[in-house]
C-alpha cells in the first residue's frame, strides 16, 4: 500500500508541487555532481570538524611511518654489517653485536607495524565509516525529499540535445556498495600521496645526508650518490606507472561493465522474490531460469576478462617489485662501494634507502586496481547526484519526453475538489489523450464510485490528481485546510513497530497508543493491540504477519487515526470478502463523516450498507477515453443538497495563483 503524506493545511502541498520556471533548488547532493565535489563535500560540511581532525591524526601517523622507514633501513645496514664483520678480528663481541642490531630491527618493526600502522588504520577506517555514513544520509535526504525525487529519478529522460537518458540503475547499489567502495578507496588513495610526500622528505633527506662522491661525477661533489638515486627512481618509477595508468583504465571500463551486469541480475532476483507467488501459480520457473541464465552469462564473461586482467596486472606488479628491490635500488650506490667511496654498511643502508623510496612512490603501481575501481564508483555515485539535480523540477525534467502542463491551486474548502481540462498522455504518444476530463467537481462529503473497464485510465486520473502522473496537462483546485490520503492497490508495509504502521507518516509520538488502539479496534485488528511496540513478531515483520485482508484493514485504522477530509481509495478494499468492504466503508462513514471520497474499485456496483442504503453518492464512468459523472441513485443526499443551496456556486478558478506541478 503505498500512501502520499497527510498534509495539514494543502498549501503545504502547493508549496512542494511548484515547479515552472524557477530557479532549481539545492538538494543534499548539489555539491557531488563530479569527482572532486564528492572527494570534498564531507570535508566542507557541517561536519568539517570531525572530518578534518581524523585526517590531521591520519597525516602525524603517516608521517612517523614514513620516519620509522628510514631507522629500518639503518637498522637493516647495521645488522647486515654487523653479521658481514662477524668473524673480523677487531670485533670485540660480535654475537652481542648481532643480536643487539637484529633486536633493534624487530623493536623497530613492532613499533612501525603494530604501534603507528595499526594505530593509523583505526583511524582510518573510523573516517571511512563516518564519511560513508554521512555520504548515505545526504543521498537518502536527496531521495526522500518533499519533491518526490526517488519516484522522478527512475523516470527516463532526454538531454538538452534530444538524446535519451536512462534513468539510474540500480540505485541501492549505488548507495551501498558505490559509496561504500568510493570513501575506502579513497581514503586509502589519500594515505598513500601522504606516505609518498612524507618518504620524500625523511628518506630523500637521508640520502641526501649519506651521498658521497661519485666517479665520473665529481662536479656534483658529495650529492653525487643521492643524484644517483633520484635519477634511479625517477626513470624506473614513472614509466612503470604510465604502464599502470593505460591498465588502470582498462580496469576502470571493465569494473563499471561488471557493477552494471550484477546489478541487473541483483534487481532481478529481487523483483522474483517479490512475485514469487505469481510466477509459483504461472509455472514460470522455466522462464524466469532462462533469464537467470542470460544474466549470469553477461556476469560470466566479464569476470573472465577481469580474472585474464588480474592474472597479468599481478604479473607485472611482482616483476616490477622484484626488479626495484634487488636491482635499481642497489645500482645507484654500486660504482661508490666499488670504488670503496662507502664500506658495505654505507651500501646496504643506501640500498634500502632507495628500495623505501621506490617503495613509496610505487603506491600509485600497487594499488591501481583500487583506484580504478574508486573512479568506477565514484561515477556511480556521481551520475546519480546529477539525476536527483535533474528532475528538481518535475514540470520542465518530463517536458523534455512529452508535454507536462499541470497546475494546482486552492479554493475554500466548502467547494471541495475541482478538476477542469485535465488531459492524460503516455510518454512520447504525441498530444492524443488517452483520457479527457473536461470538468469535474466532487463536493465537500461526496462519495465518488470511480467505473470503467481495465486499462482505461482510473487509476492514472488518481495519480494525476495527486501530482503522480508525468505527462498531460490540466487544474487541479484542492480543498484548502484539509488533510489528504491517498491508499494505492498494492500493500507493502516497512518494517516498523505497529503502532508506527497506523501513523504514517507522523510520527509514533504524534498519537497516543489509546488513539491508535481505538483505531485498530474499529478496524477489526483489535487482537494485535498489546503488540504496538513491536516491530516483527517471532521474528517475522507485520509485513509478513498480516494476510492482505488485515493489511486493508490497516488502511482503515490509518484513516480513522488521520481522519482526512480528501480520500483516494485505489482498490483499497480489493483483499476483502464482501462483508468486510461494507464493514471498510461503514467504518469511514461513521468516522469521517464530511470526507469528500474517490474510490476506484473492480466491482461493476459499489457496496451498500447492511440496510440496504448507499454509500456513494455519484459515479464517475470513464469509457472511450472520457470521464463523466451522473448522481448514484437518485443523487447526491439530501444534507448535501441544502449545504450546497447555501454556498451558492462554486469558484471556477482557484482562490490563490495556480501554479505549476512539481510531481510527488
Amino acid at each position: 500500500m503505498t500512501w502520499t503524506r497527510v498534509a495539514g493545511p494543502l498549501r503545504g502541498l502547493l508549496d512542494t508541487l511548484r515547479g515552472g520556471s524557477r530557479a532549481p533548488q539545492l538538494t543534499a547532493v548539489s555539491s557531488m555532481r563530479g569527482f572532486w565535489g564528492l572527494m570534498r563535500a564531507y570535508w566542507l560540511s557541517e561536519r568539517w570538524k570531525e572530518a578534518w581532525t581524523l585526517t590531521a591524526i591520519i597525516a602525524l601517523f603517516t608521517a612517523a611511518s614514513s620516519k620509522t622507514s628510514v631507522w629500518l633501513a639503518e637498522a637493516s645496514g647495521e645488522l647486515v654489517n654487523s653479521i658481514a664483520y662477524f668473524h673480523d678480528p677487531g670485533n670485540a663481541d660480535p654475537l652481542s653485536a648481532v643480536l643487539t642490531a637484529a633486536g633493534t630491527l624487530v623493536l623497530l618493526v613492532i613499533l612501525k607495524d603494530a604501534g603507528i600502522t595499526g594505530v593509523r588504520h583505526l583511524f582510518s577506517t573510523t573516517l571511512h565509516r563516518k564519511w560513508r555514513r554521512w555520504l548515505n544520509g545526504r543521498f537518502n535526504e536527496a531521495l526522500l525529499d518533499g519533491n518526490h525525487t526517488h519516484y522522478h529519478v527512475q523516470h527516463a529522460s532526454r538531454s538538452e540535445d534530444g538524446s535519451p537518458l536512462a534513468p539510474p540503475d540500480n540505485v541501492d547499489q549505488r548507495i551501498q556498495e558505490s559509496i561504500k567502495g568510493m570513501t575506502g578507496g579513497a581514503i586509502g588513495l589519500a594515505m598513500g600521496v601522504m606516505g609518498v610526500v612524507t618518504s620524500l622528505y625523511f628518506v630523500g633527506r637521508k640520502l641526501i645526508e649519506t651521498s658521497t662522491t661519485v666517479e665520473g661525477l665529481e662536479f656534483l661533489g658529495v650529492y653525487g650518490g643521492a643524484v644517483l638515486a633520484f635519477a634511479a627512481v625517477a626513470l624506473y618509477v614513472p614509466l612503470n606507472t604510465f604502464v599502470a595508468m593505460k591498465l588502470g583504465g582498462i580496469l576502470e571500463r571493465l569494473t563499471i561493465a561488471m557493477q552494471r551486469a550484477e546489478g541487473s541480475y541483483r534487481a532481478e532476483l529481487t523483483t522474483l522474490l517479490r512475485r514469487s507467488f505469481h510466477v509459483a501459480a504461472a509455472h514460470g520457473e522455466a522462464v524466469q531460469k532462462n533469464i537467470h541464465q542470460r544474466l549470469y552469462r553477461n556476469i560470466d564473461g566479464i569476470w573472465s576478462k577481469l580474472n585474464w586482467f588480474h592474472s597479468g596486472y599481478m604479473s607485472f606488479e611482482l616483476i616490477y617489485n622484484f626488479l626495484a628491490a634487488r636491482i635499481v635500488a642497489y645500482g645507484p650506490g654500486l660504482l661508490p662501494y666499488v670504488n670503496e667511496k662507502i664500506n658495505l654498511k654505507g651500501y646496504v643502508t643506501g640500498a634500502e634507502l632507495v628500495n623505501s623510496l621506490i617503495s613509496q612512490c610505487s603506491w600509485f603501481i600497487h594499488v591501481m586496481p583500487a583506484i580504478a575501481t574508486l573512479r568506477a564508483n565514484a561515477r556511480r555515485v556521481t551520475d546519480l547526484a546529477v539525476a536527483i539535480e535533474e528532475v528538481q523540477q518535475p514540470a520542465a525534467f518530463y517536458r523534455r519526453t512529452g508535454r507536462s502542463d499541470f497546475h494546482y491551486g486552492l479554493q475554500n474548502a466548502i467547494f471541495g475538489l475541482t478538476v477542469r481540462n485535465l488531459e492524460l498522455l503516455h510518454q512520447g504518444e504525441g498530444d492524443t489523450p488517452f483520457l479527457s476530463v473536461p470538468h469535474l467537481h466532487f463536493r465537500r462529503g461526496e462519495w465518488t464510485f470511480v467505473k470503467g473497464e481495465s486499462g482505461c485510465g482510473k487509476t492514472s486520473f488518481i495519480k494525476a490528481i495527486n501530482g503522480l502522473w508525468p505527462h498531460g496537462g490540466g487544474h487541479v483546485v484542492f480543498p484548502e485546510g484539509v488533510k489528504y490520503l491517498y491508499a494505492a492497490q498494492e500493500v507493502k508495509l516497512p518494517q516498523v513497530s505497529l503502532k508506527q504502521l497506523v501513523c504514517l507518516p507522523d510520527a509514533p509520538a504524534d498519537h497516543s497508543d489509546t488513539g491508535v488502539a481505538a483505531a485498530l479496534h474499529k478496524a477489526g485488528l483489535g487482537e494485535f493491540i498489546e503488540h504496538l511496540a513491536e516491530a516483527e513478531r517471532e521474528g517475522k515483520t507485520w509485513d509478513q504477519i498480516l494476510s492482505g485482508g488485515q493489511k486493508q484493514k490497516l488502511v482503515v485504522a490509518r484513516i480513522l487515526l488521520h481522519r482526512p477530509g480528501l480520500l483516494f481509495l485505489d482498490e483499497a478494499t480489493g483483499a476483502l470478502d464482501p462483508e468486510a468492504k461494507v464493514a471498510f466503508h461503514q467504518a469511514i462513514r461513521d468516522n469521517c463523516p464530511d470526507a469528500t471520497v474517490i474510490s476506484v474499485m473492480h466491482e461493476a456496483t459499489p457496496p451498500k450498507t447492511e440496510t440496504g442504503g448507499h454509500f456513494y453518492h455519484s459515479v464517475l464512468q470513464f469509457a472511450d477515453g472520457v470521464a463523466t459523472k451522473k448522481a448514484y441513485e437518485g443523487g447526491l443526499p439530501r444534507q448535501i443538497s441544502r449545504m450546497l443551496v447555501a454556498a451558492g456556486p462554486a469558484v471556477p478558478a482557484p482562490s490563490v495563483p495556480p501554479v505549476r506541478l512539481k510531481r510527488k
